[in-house]
């Protein structure tokens, strides 16, 4: 089968080969899936600059999430036993945590429904309690992670302020449904929010950026918000003043959906009904920005590190409806 492996850490653009190479064995409680899409995530550059809290033995295959079919024929999503990840003909994966594929969606949208809309599921519900009315604001809100939010956000009765950089990238946020747009690149984050909240703020932030994202937060949150913590794809970890967390009586709150997988495997389920339902009812729906073929899987994982991507891009190793 083919599978892109890294050898070496290093740029994915640099270091991801597209090989010949063995299908990987099912171990016990362990199935093998015939992977149909394969959707480009942040850590998988992570991953390739050996960055990420999971260090995979070199060689690897990077690709953290994945829709395919088992070989009883069950459409399936699934996140790939590394080191054998996504970006392959074949990948395995613990039985007892595939999700069945929702039906309204098809094989590039079920993919990109998992790890981000989950991720957005808990943290907007479980982290931070956002409640129907409340102000949501999302940085990079015209991203893979973000644009999930901002349908979340809506689904939940939010109003939603989006984030972005650049043009393009605004009137993407707009088709969304973003109730207000600030391009970070020509207006100041921190005055536009205060504007569009009557000078109360944002009552959840919802942040996968950090760095200059965070302190803009910081001063923009309301009066008992929450800044809910996802990631760091600007590479730039903040580190929070808590003192001002105290004068102005605000959580700070962190998200990392992996650990739900081990220690709350029953809500993970549970998440994922409520997201096939709000596929079904048409509320929510990925935005898949680009559907690549194999040969193309380097430089997209390339292109969502250096943020030069919109929504979601997928890679079809074959067979995709």
């Amino acid at each position: 089968m083919q599978a892109w492996r890294v050898h070496r850490n290093g740029e994915p653009g640099e270091v991801m080969r597209l090989e010949e190479t063995d299908r990987p064995t099912p171990g016990d409680g362990q199935v093998l899936v015939e992977v149909r899409a394969a959707d480009v995530n942040f850590p998988d550059a992570l991953l390739c600059r050996g960055q990420y809290q999971v260090r995979p033995p070199l060689p690897f295959t990077p690709g953290v999430e994945v829709c395919g079919v088992t070989e009883d024929g069950r459409r399936v999503l699934a996140t790939p036993a590394l080191p054998h990840g996504g970006f392959a003909d074949f990948v395995v994966a613990d039985e007892a945590a595939l999700l069945p594929a929702p039906d309204a969606l098809d094989d590039a949208e079920a993919a990109a429904l998992h790890i981000g809309y989950q991720t957005g599921w808990f943290g907007l519900h479980r982290r931070a309690r956002l409640q129907p009315g409340e102000t949501l604001l999302v940085h990079a809100a015209a991203g893979g992670v973000g644009s999930a939010a901002v349908q979340l956000g809506r689904a939940a009765g939010a109003k939603v302020i989006g984030v972005v950089g650049g043009p393009e990238k605004a009137a993407v946020a707009r088709g969304l449904g973003c109730d207000v747009v600030v391009d970070r690149r020509s207006e100041d984050v921190v005055a536009a929010v205060k504007e569009a909240t009557g000078g109360r703020g944002a009552d959840v932030v919802y942040d996968p950026v950090g760095g200059d994202a965070y302190a803009k937060s910081a001063k923009c949150v309301a009066f008992e918000g929450r800044i809910l913590v996802v990631g760091f794809a600007s590479g730039a970890i903040p580190t929070p003043a808590l003192n001002h967390a105290l004068v102005k009586n605000y959580s700070v709150v962190g998200l990392h959906w992996g650990l739900y997988n081990a220690k709350d495997p029953a809500a993970v389920r549970a998440c994922h009904e409520e997201l096939t339902g709000l596929a079904d009812q048409g509320v929510v729906k990925p935005l898949v920005s680009e559907r690549v073929p194999m040969a193309g899987a380097a430089d997209a994982v390339q292109r969502v590190a250096d943020g030069a991507s919109t929504g979601r891009i997928v890679v079809l190793p074959g067979g995709a409806r």
